[in-house]
């Protein structure tokens, strides 16, 4: 079940407290360096179990990464020798699919396990392959494997469209980019996403020497060029973590001041936490102050791609409706089945039926500790700010979950003066000769 959190509930978050740099702005940086002929630095990269993983996958295909944990990592393509991503680490993490576009674009062939990653429903990879196939991959599925072949070793540019029922997909756009940069000719991605971690990801291509225009809009247009070289980058403040705190706040009647944070990617976040009773002020360029006196008050919230309400602020936001009087209504538009920790906090005297594809919040005036488990990475962060607001103890299980996406989330909210503690899974006792 791996780690548990023990929180002790009743204390309201005060202080100040930095922002990490984004996971998912992270990850597919680093499968973009397989693209390059020279070295690349990566700045103010978090230390999260997802990005060791990927660190491990990436090595096994050849590229050499220098990481003390020190936010720096230095890599360089040594070998081309394998171009098989395994399913032993792929079925760790969802975001080694990202290895796809860059394996087949650089080398001619791929070669990655169907990935795995959090429970939270149907998450297909048809529009990845969708984008590859367009720039002329050849795609086939050799016993749980993705291959991907470039005839004559060579991608062609193309026009593809990328947007699904609901949106773009920001995966099947990082790859198909990633791809298009080595691709012979030009390409045009139509329906491409927007969100922040994209043009994190086009403008460290670009520094490389890619050619890429429409950068932040809907229109990605992309002239192949034979080879890309040397670059460096920060990685972006992680918007959701920086949500995280800010509704944590909120949650339980605090005022912290949040550093190292880009309000700008997340207006729709600031309305909601304000609509709900929050002040949310920016006190200057990168840091905001939030803080509540009053009582939270209900809202109605629909989760849709950016620059709309995150999916993967949803869960944390329920969690602090529960404590708001009055009924609120979270409708979750990208991922429907993303609702497993509504039983969890039922189990803490929340109020909450799901009905399709909306969460249905009455609120309650107090909500109880108790053991509750994790089903995924958000989910893990909605239980523990629920047992921040709640009275006695809670104990949230399966909070590897959270070490996918939180950096040292418990030593940020002690520094907050909340009372949470680790406690170590334990080990089954050897067996006697």
């Amino acid at each position: 079940m791996g780690d548990t959190f023990i929180v002790e509930g009743g204390r309201a978050l005060q202080g100040s407290v930095r922002v990490s740099g984004a996971k998912n702005a992270a990850l597919p940086l680093l499968a973009a360096t397989l693209l390059s002929e020279g070295r690349c630095v990566l700045r103010n990269v978090p230390d999260l179990v997802d990005v060791r993983t990927l660190l491990d996958i990436l090595r096994e295909v050849g590229l050499a990464a220098d990481w003390r944990g020190n936010g720096v990592v230095s890599c360089r393509v040594e070998s081309q020798a394998s171009s098989v991503a395994r399913y032993e680490l792929v079925s760790k993490m969802r975001a080694s699919i990202y290895l796809l576009g860059p394996l087949v674009a650089r080398r001619g062939f791929a070669k990655v396990s169907l990935p795995g990653g959090c429970v939270i429903g149907l998450r297909p990879v048809d529009l990845h392959l969708k984008g590859l196939r367009a720039l002329g991959a050849e795609i086939s599925l050799d016993h749980g494997y993705i291959v991907a072949k470039a005839p004559g070793g060579r991608l062609r540019g193309a026009h593809v469209f990328l947007g699904g029922p609901m949106g773009s997909s920001v995966g099947a756009t990082a790859n198909t980019l990633m791809a298009a940069c080595l691709a012979d000719g030009k390409t045009v991605i139509e329906g491409a996403a927007c969100e922040p971690e994209i043009d994190d990801l086009a403008h460290f291509l670009n520094r490389m020497g890619a050619t890429i225009e429409g950068i932040g809009t809907p229109r990605l247009v992309i002239t192949g060029v034979p080879s890309l070289g040397s670059a460096s980058a920060s990685v972006m403040p992680d918007r959701i973590e920086a949500g995280t705190f800010m509704v944590g706040a909120a949650l339980t009647g605090g005022d912290v001041r949040i550093e190292d944070v880009r309000l700008d990617h997340m207006a729709a976040v600031v309305d909601k936490l304000r609509e709900a009773g929050a002040e949310v002020t920016e006190e200057e360029e990168g840091i905001c102050r939030v803080r509540r006196t009053g009582a939270l008050r209900p809202v109605h919230m629909t989760t849709l791609p950016y620059p709309a309400y995150p999916t993967d602020l949803q869960a944390q936001l329920v969690a602090m409706l529960c404590l708001a009087p009055g009924i609120s209504v979270v409708t979750e538009k990208i991922y429907p089945d993303r609702f497993h920790h509504l039983a969890e906090l039922n189990r803490m005297g929340a109020d909450i039926q799901k009905e399709g594809c909306s969460a249905i919040v009455r609120g309650v005036e107090r909500l109880s500790g108790t053991d509750v488990e994790a089903t995924d990475l958000r989910a893990a962060a909605a239980l523990v700010l629920a047992g921040l607001a709640a009275e006695g103890r809670t104990r949230v299980h399966a909070i590897h979950y959270l070490d996918r996406g939180y950096e040292r989330m418990e030593q940020k909210l002690v520094a907050l003066g909340a009372a949470v503690a680790r406690e170590a899974a334990q080990r089954p006792a050897a067996r006697a000769a």
